[in-house]
């Protein structure tokens, strides 16, 4: 038998190198467009009929002091993270698709989707099935907090129950209230609903707009959003609010006309958003005149009675839903802060569900047992069937 070798073509796996010069092109060349682009963006901004075409935002830009302090609580909050595990005091609700947890301040959304796999490992009782077990967890955050709000956050255990979720806070279907200590002028409204739209500027922060703008087109693309809340004074200097003040309803149309006399009040408020856009209660507080306190981005005092304050006072009080799988209502509610001590409201963590539906269920689950009681029922006993009462007596033995 003959072999023949045949010589294989050399094949050269090197990148082509490029030489300093031929970097040094190209970096100028991406320079001068860059430039190009940017002197067009100054020019385009400056004349007046290119911002005529977008509207106007009516609340304030963001403070030159909280360029600084977010850096600073940003630095603070990645810190924390590499620091940061839950434990089953953080639990306020689960089930075999989800979980809710209490956020703490100062913590991002994503460290606490994190730590959930080792909180679900740890609370297993076989080790032997811990890998099969974390397989069948596909984690999702349901909802997001910013980072200095604390409070509910729910996350699902799979895809399906997850585009549920998402489905169902896209068509408004999930309802949430917030606590919020505000500094400012005292109200003169006992409930007040807002609508306004909602966008970024040309400079990227959120910013309130003109309810009348909803749907135009904005600098970077975009398109202003509706945003509405529901705001309820609960009390003023840590006193209730009087129940004589009126409710009204503010569409935004112009800039804010909130003059302050010079006294500061602080006012805790109970939140409740409509509409689900980023930074939406904090924005409508500072329209408002009562920024929350410690919101900086957002005209919030930083220094207040001889305190700093590291963080906005916020907290996500309660997270209602109908559940994905079973269909029942479910009302999530998050222990309050120490901040959040006065006024009407719950002073711990509680998870409603519908009775009736949990009545029919468990009636149903009962029947269920009782047969399966009754075929594994052997030498325990006579079994009798009264036909008055309906029920299987037993003589000799326990009874269902």
């Amino acid at each position: 038998m003959m072999l023949f070798r045949f010589p294989l073509p050399s094949i050269n796996l090197r990148p082509p190198s490029i030489s300093p010069n031929s970097t040094a092109v190209f970096r100028s060349l991406f320079m001068a467009d860059q430039h190009r682009c940017d002197s067009q963006k100054t020019h385009l901004d400056k004349d007046p009929k290119y911002l005529e075409n977008y509207p106007v935002p009516l609340s304030p830009p963001l403070p030159a002091i909280s360029k600084d302090l977010e850096l600073r609580r940003a630095m603070s909050a990645s810190s924390k993270s590499s620091l940061f595990s839950l434990s089953r005091s953080d639990v306020l609700f689960e089930d075999e698709w989800l979980i809710a947890l209490n956020k703490p301040q100062g913590v991002y959304c994503e460290t606490i989707l994190a730590s959930v796999p080792s909180l679900l490992n740890d609370s297993s009782n076989e080790p032997e099935e811990l890998g099969t077990q974390s397989k069948k967890h596909e984690l999702h955050l349901a909802n997001r907090l910013d980072r200095d709000t604390s409070g509910v956050i729910l996350i699902t255990k799979s895809h399906k129950v997850a585009a549920k979720l998402v489905k169902a806070f896209t068509d408004h279907k999930v309802r949430k209230t917030y606590i919020a200590f505000c500094v400012g002028q005292a109200p003169n409204w006992k409930k007040i609903t807002i609508k306004s739209g909602h966008g970024r500027s040309k400079f990227g922060a959120w910013r309130v707009y003109a309810a009348r703008d909803v749907g135009r087109l904005l600098p970077g693309g975009s398109s202003i959003k509706d945003m509405e809340t529901l705001f309820e004074v609960l009390s003023i200097n840590g006193k209730e609010a009087c129940k004589d003040l009126s409710e009204l309803d503010l569409v935004v149309e112009e800039k804010s006309l909130i003059e302050f006399d010079g006294n500061k009040f602080e006012v805790l408020v109970r939140a409740y958003p409509r509409s689900g856009r980023t930074h939406q209660i904090r924005l409508h507080c500072q329209y408002l005149g009562i920024s929350i306190r410690g919101d900086v981005k957002y005209e919030g005092v930083y220094e207040w009675n001889g305190s700093v304050y590291d963080g906005h006072q916020l907290h996500a009080e309660s997270l209602s839903f109908e559940h994905p799988v079973t269909g029942s209502p479910i009302v999530v509610w998050a222990p309050l802060p120490l901040w959040a001590n006065k006024g009407n409201m719950r002073p711990t963590s509680l998870v409603f569900i519908d009775l009736e539906w949990y009545e029919r269920r468990r009636s149903k689950l009962k029947r269920r047992w009782r047969w399966l009681f009754l075929l594994q029922q052997e030498g325990d006993g006579s079994r009798n069937f009264n036909s008055s009462s309906g029920r299987w007596r037993y003589s000799g033995g326990s009874r269902w």
